[in-house]
């Protein structure tokens, strides 16, 4: 119970707000039928994996919104729409517009200037797919699932890479292949950082923990993000 505790009133800090109404307000009344054969171990991971795709909903709202011509490639209705779509429509997370990938060929192709299609989806795809996976192809945890530490700090610094590609790389026209940060002398804009580093902060904490809870070390990765080697999960 105290884990648990320690995880809830850390996440509390990250919180923020989102065009996107959650719907979790009953979710962790024990007393519910979905609550039966957790642990609060469970729970927490329930928690975490929740708390990471609301993050992404907010991301990939917030590209949308700097990157209007990615919105135009998949469909003429608002941000807020096309991410409720996404995250709740029947298509098992393959899109036709981004070549049906997933993972590790979704997040590539964003840097890609051969790839015409949106990168706002190909990147949330990516990564979302890459967490789910990385969690066992599971968003809801019981008593007797089993979760590989390593596979989840390593989809971790898979967003650092991430991260470090979207502020970094360039296409032939020298420009950024999508709009996130900015910052000039006048002001700086780093909320897509700080969401970002939400996600970071909330699966390292949760991979380091089970780490302790299943006696499985996690080996830290010693990593240089120039070569954009996307760690495996």
């Amino acid at each position: 119970m105290k884990i648990l505790i320690i995880f809830l009133t850390l996440a509390l800090f990250s919180c923020s707000s989102s065009t996107l109404q959650r719907k979790d307000s009953t979710q962790y009344d024990k007393g519910s039928i979905n609550q039966f054969g957790k642990s609060d171990f469970d729970r927490m991971a329930d928690y975490e994996i929740r708390e990471n795709i609301e993050s992404l909903k907010i991301l990939m709202i917030k590209f949308y919104k700097k990157n209007p011509n990615q919105l135009k490639k998949s469909t003429s209705d608002n941000a807020e729409k096309m991410t409720n779509w996404v995250f709740n429509g029947n298509h098992n997370w393959k899109f036709k517009r981004i070549n049906n990938a997933q993972g590790v060929d979704a997040l590539n192709q964003v840097f890609d200037d051969n790839f015409e299609g949106d990168r706002v989806l190909s990147l949330i795809t990516g990564l979302y797919t890459m967490l789910i996976k990385a969690h066992g192809d599971k968003k809801e945890f019981y008593i007797f699932d089993s979760l590989d530490p390593q596979k989840i700090y390593n989809s971790s610094r898979n967003f650092e890479i991430i991260v470090w590609k979207l502020s970094s790389k360039k296409n032939n026209k020298g420009q950024p292949y999508l709009i996130s940060n900015e910052i000039s002398s006048s002001q700086a804009n780093l909320s897509f950082e700080r969401e970002f580093g939400k996600i970071i902060g909330r699966t390292d904490y949760f991979a380091f923990t089970l780490s302790e809870k299943t006696e499985r070390a996690v080996t830290r990765a010693i990593q240089s993000f120039t070569t954009g080697i996307f760690l495996p999960f």
